[in-house]
């Protein structure tokens, strides 16, 4: 099988291509990458093999989803797409929503009318749990409606409309996943967790927004890509399939648990003004695709955020610099 990653140099899109590289999912075995990345601010190189690791598996170029003349010339030859690259943080998106409109609709837009002309065989398209807005009690199911919040959660939401429409209308092989919350090595340090772990492992103070009481689900990113090569290789056309990774916290409990890792105190805790249309509360119903495809988290949220704050610690060089303020 060939695959083509986009936005793999990020951080669950590299986690995804170094895991089939390595042969550590379902039927990865002898699998072929091609990563397309625009290389902007969070894709990295050094976030993937090198190339003389993987010499006849591994291609990167570089360039952007929106590249319709660009992605006519990668796609052909190609038996599937999993499609990471998007713009993905909700506080860029306050300031600047028309970058996250282009890169996530348009984008996904111009890389489903490209998959059609080239007649690749399979999409799955990489969405996140803020389509549904926010939840104060229970989960949503896939069939929960669509009710953003923020300019990052409503451009995915309209391009997991585009997916849909693709599939409806021109047939299009196509899944969607809708993910919660991931953490991990490699994340970069505009996310909560690294964000957190960063600064405090610096002595320096972590902002809080509100009272601290906003709730997030859990998810480990090995635990995420192998959802997603179980939607790649046995998921439905059309369907949503949610992937939750079952372990709740608020924002105040997650930043008691990375004092305690990083070995800081409470002094360096700062309330700050909440975020504009902050979300109390995500939470998924992710009964569909354990029960259709076999799959849950392995990955228990202490041990793995302990793992992840000791990476933070041993790889000062990746993340230090311009990129910890």
């Amino acid at each position: 099988m060939r695959v083509l990653v986009t936005g793999g140099a990020g951080f669950i899109g590299s986690a995804y291509v170094r895991a089939l590289l390595e042969g550590t999912l379902p039927g990865s075995e002898g699998v072929r990458v091609t990563v397309l990345d625009a290389f902007g601010y969070a894709g990295r190189r050094d976030n993937l093999p090198a190339a003389a690791e993987h010499p006849d598996r591994l291609e990167v170029v570089a360039g952007d989803v929106c590249d319709g003349a660009l992605l006519a010339e990668v796609l052909p030859g190609h038996d599937a797409v999993v499609h990471f690259a998007a713009e993905s943080h909700v506080d860029r998106s306050l300031h600047d929503p028309a970058a996250f409109v282009r890169s996530n609709v348009l984008g996904t837009q111009t890389l489903v009318d490209a998959c059609r002309a080239a007649g690749t065989g399979r999409f799955v398209h990489v969405s996140t749990d803020e389509v549904y807005g926010s939840t104060d009690e229970g989960r949503w199911t896939e069939d929960s409606p669509l009710l953003p919040n923020s300019p990052y959660a409503a451009s995915k939401a309209a391009s997991d409309l585009v997916v849909r429409a693709a599939v409806r209308t021109h047939g299009l092989d196509a899944s969607t996943t809708r993910c919660s919350n991931n953490y991990g090595p490699r994340q970069h340090v505009e996310k909560l967790v690294p964000h957190f772990t960063t600064r405090l492992l610096q002595g320096r103070t972590v902002p809080v927004y509100g009272d601290g009481g906003n709730v997030r689900e859990w998810l480990h990113v090995s635990d995420h890509c192998r959802a997603l090569q179980l939607v790649l290789l046995g998921g439905r056309a059309g369907r949503v399939y949610n992937v939750g990774g079952g372990q709740e916290a608020t924002n105040l409990d997650l930043t008691g648990r990375l004092l305690d890792l990083c070995g800081a105190g409470p002094h360096l805790v700062r309330h700050v003004a909440d975020r504009l249309g902050h979300d109390r509360r995500y939470a998924l119903d992710d009964r569909r695709i354990r029960t259709e495809l076999g799959w849950e988290p392995l990955v228990d949220f202490a041990t793995g955020l302990a793992d992840v704050v000791a990476w933070y610690r041993e790889h000062t060089a990746w993340w230090a610099g311009p990129a910890a303020a």
